[in-house]
């Protein structure tokens, strides 16, 4: 018999918030939510779903609608999955809380996305130091009814576990793209500069820092350049990298990554906030608000 959903979270030292890891796929708790949690699902939806009008991808916002998602409850699994195999045949699972690398990636390359199941406390409204269900919900999963970004999606899955292979290194090259892309990524499109990015759209105040403030770069999107790029994991972004079009990322992962990863392994890591004489630059940061120091 399945034990009841835990909820997997960080824990607080005196060094700071330490990763917790947790494999378990378990079925939603649906029926267990509180009233409180469909009430920080619905205060989080609307919020964000006003904030990103003129500034989300619109095919964020018209994935989200034609899964039908509002801000009414929190959404059943089972209901998107309907929509969501029919589409691209990706299936989202419930999980504990954070996975460890090589788990995340196979469950990518089956096609699987994992759904923390649980939502933050009230609290936590306007900031959480790891995934909960509306950062993965909300701002993951409406993407992958494209099915040119779910294919990229699986693609990086599979290049993670053949990457866990070769390296320590190659994780770490890799990790940037997925950072600077699922999470933090930016499009071109013929209406301007809009966010594609689950860790910005879930954001309210990355969702206005990333297209609004003079302080982080824009910078055209260059493979080998965001995998050699350090990033932040405690303030809003440096640098956002813009990609013109998710065909752009699907055929930046076609090829082999051994032997790029052979080539950065000799190469120095480029601080967050830089700007290299290469870079295609939307805009170049003004810098204001940057910590000197903690880029990973």
């Amino acid at each position: 018999m399945q034990t009841a959903a835990q909820r997997v979270e960080h824990q607080l030292t005196d060094k700071g918030y330490v990763p917790v890891y947790t494999t378990r796929v378990i079925e939603q708790p649906w029926d267990g939510y509180s009233a409180t949690d469909h009430q920080t699902w619905s205060t989080l939806f609307q919020r964000q779903r006003e904030l990103l009008v003129g500034r989300a991808a619109k095919e964020f916002v018209e994935n989200q609608e034609r899964f039908g998602m509002s801000a009414d409850a929190i959404p059943k699994f089972s209901d998107l999955n309907r929509v969501l195999k029919d589409s691209t045949g990706w299936e989202l699972i419930a999980v504990e809380g954070l996975l460890p690398e090589l788990t995340f990636f196979e469950h990518l390359a089956a096609r699987r996305f994992p759904v923390t199941w649980w939502i933050r406390k009230p609290e936590q409204l306007d900031y959480l130091s790891e995934p909960d269900l509306f950062h993965d919900l909300f701002g993951h999963v409406p993407l992958l009814l494209n099915p040119v970004f779910a294919d990229y999606m699986q693609a990086y899955g599979a290049g993670g576990v053949k990457a866990a292979a070769i390296a320590p290194e190659a994780l770490v090259n890799l990790t940037r793209l997925y950072w600077y892309t699922v999470e933090f990524g930016l499009i071109n499109t013929p209406e301007g500069l809009r966010i594609y990015g689950a860790g910005i759209v879930s954001s309210k105040g990355e969702s206005i820092y990333s297209l609004d403030s003079a302080a982080p770069n824009r910078i055209g999107f260059d493979l080998e350049r965001v995998m050699c790029t350090r990033y932040r994991i405690d303030t809003y972004q440096k640098t956002y990298f813009v990609i013109d079009s998710y065909e752009q990322l699907m055929e930046a992962t076609r090829p082999d990554f051994t032997p790029l990863y052979a080539r950065l392994a000799d190469q120095a890591s480029v601080p967050a906030g830089s700007v290299l004489d290469s870079d295609t630059v939307f805009q170049r940061g003004s810098g204001e608000g940057w910590l000197n120091d903690g880029d990973v």
